[in-house]
């Protein structure tokens, strides 16, 4: 699971919202790929993101394995087909291409959520959408960047727990609804924990927020955006 990691690469240092705002503008443009080359280029464009976050692809594909082997399944459910030919080769190339546009966009994220600490991620949410939404919004984001690593690491707990006890004998039907079971009560007993300890430091919906201040650099970045989103229309 990707986290936050300090560091003093260009990225780290961009303002968080023209962080966001360049990921909008390269998902339009990731998505309105409609040759080769464009998807190429917008491919280009995510692995150089990943190299100025110092972040390694193979990392970052490791992070998002689940999901890649979720869209891996695209092309195969999109080429199948009700009654012969069983299987449309037309098909599973529509659904391929559009799985392709999908994973660039993946890797932008993966470099944003490597280089943006949570709590400046929650300022520019809050500082750009206004009101109580926008403080909901802002603390939906930053708590869900905290809980989903640590739920995560407990599942990954109890299945070598599981594992150590044995489990490896038993039916996979027996293990999954161990692992389910137990997941649920320790994400639970995690949110009930969750709730003490925010309640316990008087928890506010619109604390002191990191200032944040737009530099050269950043003018660049949401310049590049606009000009990403403004090429879907090209």
């Amino acid at each position: 699971m990707l986290t936050y990691t300090p560091g003093e690469t260009l990225v780290h240092r961009l303002d968080p919202r023209a962080k966001i705002a360049f990921q909008i503008g390269f998902a339009i443009a990731a998505l309105a790929a409609s040759s080769a080359l464009q998807l190429l280029a917008v491919f280009a464009v995510a692995v150089g993101c990943l190299s100025a976050a110092r972040l390694s692809p193979v990392r970052a594909l490791r992070a998002y394995r689940l999901v890649v082997v979720f869209l891996a399944l695209g092309p195969i459910l999109g080429g199948l087909t009700v009654g012969a030919p069983w299987f449309r080769v037309d098909g599973a190339v529509t659904a391929l291409w559009s799985v392709a546009r999908i994973v660039p966009v993946l890797l932008v994220s993966a470099a944003f959520v490597h280089a943006t600490p949570v709590r400046d991620t929650r300022a520019a949410i809050q500082h750009t959408v206004p009101g109580r939404f926008g403080q909901l919004l802002g603390v939906g984001v930053a708590l869900t960047f905290r809980f989903v690593p640590v739920v995560r690491a407990d599942v990954g707990h109890i299945r070598e727990a599981i594992a150590a006890r044995g489990g490896q004998r038993r039916s996979w039907r027996d293990r999954a609804t161990r692992l389910a079971t137990l997941s649920l009560v320790r994400a639970v007993g995690r949110a009930d924990s969750l709730s003490v300890a925010l309640r316990a430091r008087c928890f506010a919906y619109n604390p002191t927020l990191p200032a944040l201040q737009f530099s050269r650099a950043d003018a660049l970045v949401v310049g590049a955006a606009l000009a990403l989103a403004a090429s879907a229309l090209l």
